[in-house]
């Protein structure tokens, strides 16, 4: 993935890392139809409450562009469910931003 930074991703087993890599570039495409100039998107995938197989996710994503950057944060019990938050309320900010 090229303009995209995973921090934590080294907490997270195999099964995880697919999800987060899977779910960052499809919404990397997505965020960058948005805007056609990214300058990078950084993310951190932290766990909290880890207990027996229960794992708590806190997504905070980051899309830097030249004029502007765009910061969100979400927190789930299921990675996916965290990561799509994030990157919706990115979304959601960056169509606000920039709409016509």
């Amino acid at each position: 993935m090229e303009k995209i930074k995973i921090i934590g991703i080294k907490e997270l087993d195999d099964k995880e890392v697919k999800t987060v890599n899977r779910l960052a570039k499809e919404y990397y495409n997505k965020i960058q139809r948005a805007i056609k100039n990214i300058t990078s998107i950084v993310m951190h995938v932290k766990t909290y409450n880890v207990t027996g197989k229960r794992k708590q996710y806190e997504i905070n994503v980051k899309v830097m562009a030249p004029t502007k950057s765009f910061d969100s944060k979400a927190t789930d019990w299921e990675l996916a469910k965290a990561l799509h938050m994030a990157f919706n309320k990115v979304e959601r900010m960056i169509e606000h931003r920039f709409h016509d």
